[in-house]
């Protein structure tokens, strides 16, 4: 009389798709981790399995095409999708700098301010105490000739 072994068949069966789903998974995270392009191809290509076999597998499938639909936008974005910045941190990132460019821009205007009575005041004192004497034996002055 002959075992029946049909259960240890089953058994082998599931413990093989599992392990093959895992290998896709980790796979699809490598690559999104690297920031490789996700795509059915590189995905069957580093986890030993066919493109036939993803696409077979709705999640996995639905998953590769939703990190293929971020990185189309960028096809050589080096970033996993799970750091790519998103459309509110940019706004906020946006609306600093624009805050900063308004501060530097009125400090720049201070300074200029500043810098204008500065020079009023140089301008006044020199005035008031006269120009140096002897204007050849400064040896800051330049007598330039006739052209």
């Amino acid at each position: 009389m002959r075992a029946d072994n049909s259960q240890h068949i089953v058994d082998a069966a599931r413990r093989r798709s599992e392990y093959t789903r895992a290998k896709a998974v980790q796979a699809l995270r490598s690559l999104d981790a690297a920031g490789e392009p996700v795509t059915f191809e590189h995905v069957a290509k580093r986890a030993g399995v066919s493109r036939s076999w993803l696409y077979a597998q709705p999640d996995l499938r639905a998953e590769i095409e939703r990190l293929r639909a971020v990185q189309g936008r960028d096809p050589a974005s080096p970033i996993p999708a799970r750091q790519r910045t998103s459309d509110a941190s940019l706004l906020r990132r946006l609306e600093a700098a624009n805050a900063r460019i308004r501060r530097l821009t009125e400090e720049n205007q201070q300074l200029r301010e500043q810098l204008a009575r500065a020079l009023g005041e140089q301008r006044t004192a020199t005035t008031r105490t006269g120009p140096p004497r002897g204007g050849a034996s400064n040896p800051r002055s330049v007598t330039i000739g006739p052209c």
